[in-house]
């Protein structure tokens, strides 16, 4: 088993957290705005700090791999490629999507989440893509999951295959709340992005050999990213 450094950065949320064997030791989180690029290293350093850790006592690196923001992605991603290459340490990714359902299933054991009939629901996690877009997929309550992940634009008759099933259909992520409206038979509960929902995926890939090129890898972005030209008038 492994102690893994895992870092989640495709959403407004900048979480990094450590675990041993798939276990969660300890978490630093924030949701204070894009401020990805100061804080990820600043709570690195604290939770190894913390454990009394060096950095060359980590066996692997984890990062959300996305769908998610293309900035904030590029940000974990591109500090999590740079300290595997430092320390000589295996990068592991994670969908960000999966990392996402981790957490429900986690808050719901906990009893944070009130959802009946949970056994049969099918989870379907939102990341935001603005407007009534969401990067989504369908899992079923083990974390199973049931769709590919696809960039959505929500409207009356999205998901409605499942919808229709009389199972309960649950959304959560920063991306569901705007969907709640357009999805009135949906079961809307708050669930945040977070380091935490890499811990066991991670592990488990770790012990698999699912470890990534350094060179090579790429986040999972989705959509192409478009740059748009500013109506403002700067001069």
């Amino acid at each position: 088993m492994a102690l893994i450094l895992c870092i989640e950065t495709g959403t407004d949320v900048c979480s990094v957290g450590l675990a041993r064997d798939g276990e969660l030791l300890s978490l630093r989180e924030s949701d204070e705005g894009r401020d990805h690029a100061r804080k990820v290293g600043v709570f690195v350093d604290e939770l190894l700090r913390e454990m009394e850790l060096a950095p060359d006592e980590l066996d692997a690196v984890a990062v959300g791999k996305g769908p998610g923001s293309y900035t904030g992605l590029r940000i974990g991603v591109s500090f999590a490629k740079g300290l595997c290459y430092g320390l000589q340490k295996p990068l592991v990714a994670v969908g960000s999507l999966d990392a996402l359902v981790e957490v429900a299933r986690e808050d719901y054991e906990a009893g944070i989440l009130q959802v009946d009939e949970w056994d049969r629901a099918v989870l379907c996690p939102m990341v935001d893509a603005r407007r009534m877009e969401v990067y989504a997929q369908l899992f079923d309550a083990e974390g199973r999951p049931l769709s590919e992940v696809s960039a959505e634009v929500v409207d009356a008759d999205s998901f409605a295959a499942c919808r229709s099933a009389g199972r309960p259909f649950v959304i959560f992520g920063n991306g569901a709340r705007k969907c709640a409206d357009v999805l009135p038979d949906a079961t809307l509960v708050s669930v945040t992005p977070s380091a935490r929902g890499l811990a066991r995926l991670a592990q488990q890939a770790l012990d698999e050999g699912r470890t990534e090129d350094i060179a090579y890898f790429e986040p999972f972005y989705l959509k192409d990213f478009v740059v748009t030209t500013s109506k403002k008038r700067l001069f």
